[in-house]
C-alpha cells in the first residue's frame, strides 16, 4: 500500500537539501552504527512510501549483491591482526576484513534504498525546475534519463505479460524457443524506444524548445514552512560535522576492529542522524495530527 508523502509537497529546494544530506552521510560515514541507522530509516521510509511488496521486490537483488561483497571482500582484503585462518594461496582470513566486508555491504544497500527514495520524491519537474537555470540542456538530459530508465522497465514488464499470456516468455519453450523469444521482445522494446524519443522531439518542438526568448513557469514557490524545514535540517547537520569533525564518533576496523559507541557524544551523533532521516515523517505525523484535530473541531 502506498501512501501519500506531504514532504514531496514542499519545495525543491528542500526535497534536493535533503536527500544530499542523507546520502552524503550515508555514502562517505564508514561508523557502524551510523550505516545501521541509514539502512533502518531508508527501509522504513522506502516501506512507508511504496509498500512492503515493493520492498521486498528491492530486498531480493540488494541481499543477493549483500553477501556477494561479504564473501568477496576477505578474499582480496588481508589486512588485520585477528587472523581466523589461511586460504590455499596462503593468504589470511582476518576477522577485520569479514566485519569491513559487512559494513561496506550494508553502506551500498542503504545507498541504493535512499536513491530509490530519491527517485519517488524528487520527480523530473523539480529536477528541471533547480537547475534548468544554471545548466539547461544537462538538467533535461539527466532528468530523462533518470525517468526513461523505470518507463523502459514498466513496458518491458508490459510487453513479457503479453506475450506470456501468448505461450511466447523468455521462461517458455527449449533454449532455442527461449532465444527466439526473447530477441522478439528486445525488438519490441528497441522500437518502442525509436518511437517514443521521436514523439518526445515532436512534443519539445511543438512547444518551442531552444526558441530564443521562451519562458519558464514554475508552480513552486518558497513558503515559511520550508525556511523551518531546512533551517532545522542545516541545524541538525552542522551539529553531526562538528561531533565527526572533533572524533568525537570514535571507531576503526584495521589493524583491530575498535569501537566506543555508548558515549554521551556519539548517542547525540546518533540522534542528531535520526533525527535528519525522520524529517520527511514527522513532517506527515504531524500533518496527519493536524488535520484530525482541525476534524475534530469542524464536528
Amino acid at each position: 500500500m502506498e501512501n501519500i508523502d506531504n514532504f514531496a509537497g514542499y519545495h525543491p529546494i528542500v526535497n534536493l537539501a535533503y536527500f544530499v544530506i542523507v546520502i552524503a552521510i550515508a555514502m562517505f560515514s564508514m561508523h557502524p552504527v551510523i550505516i545501521c541507522i541509514s539502512l533502518i530509516m531508508s527501509l522504513v521510509y522506502l516501506t512507508y512510501l511504496t509498500g512492503i511488496r515493493q520492498v521486498i521486490g528491492r530486498l531480493k537483488l540488494l541481499v543477493t549483491m549483500t553477501i556477494m561483497i561479504i564473501v568477496i571482500n576477505p578474499l582480496f582484503n588481508h589486512e588485520g591482526m585477528t587472523i581466523l585462518g589461511y586460504f590455499k594461496t596462503g593468504n589470511p582470513l582476518t576477522l577485520e576484513s569479514i566485519i569491513y566486508g559487512i559494513f561496506m555491504a550494508l553502506l551500498m544497500m542503504s545507498v541504493i534504498l535512499w536513491f530509490a527514495i530519491y527517485n519517488v520524491i524528487m520527480t523530473s519537474d523539480k529536477f528541471i525546475y533547480i537547475f534548468g537555470r544554471i545548466i539547461p540542456h544537462l538538467s533535461l538530459i539527466i532528468s530523462m534519463s533518470l525517468r526513461y530508465v523505470p518507463r523502459f522497465k514498466e513496458q518491458f514488464i508490459r510487453v513479457r505479460e503479453a506475450r506470456r499470456c501468448m505461450g511466447r516468455d523468455i521462461n517458455q519453450g527449449n533454449i532455442f524457443i527461449r532465444i527466439r523469444n526473447m530477441a522478439a521482445i528486445l525488438s519490441i522494446m528497441i522500437t518502442w524506444s525509436l518511437e517514443n524519443s521521436i514523439e518526445t522531439a515532436d512534443s519539445m518542438k511543438s512547444r518551442g524548445y531552444g526558441l530564443p526568448g521562451r519562458t519558464a513557469f514554475s508552480i513552486y514557490k518558497f513558503h515559511k514552512r520550508d525556511s523551518i524545514v531546512l533551517t532545522t535540517m542545516s541545524v541538525c547537520t552542522m551539529a553531526f560535522i562538528w561531533l565527526v569533525a572533533n572524533d568525537k564518533m570514535y571507531y576503526r576496523y584495521y589493524p583491530v576492529f575498535e569501537r566506543n559507541l555508548a558515549n554521551i557524544w556519539s548517542v547525540m551523533a546518533y540522534t542528531l542522524f535520526v533525527v535528519i532521516c525522520s524529517i520527511p515523517m514527522l513532517i506527515d505525523i504531524c500533518d496527519s495530527y493536524r488535520f484530525k484535530r482541525t476534524e475534530l473541531n469542524v464536528h
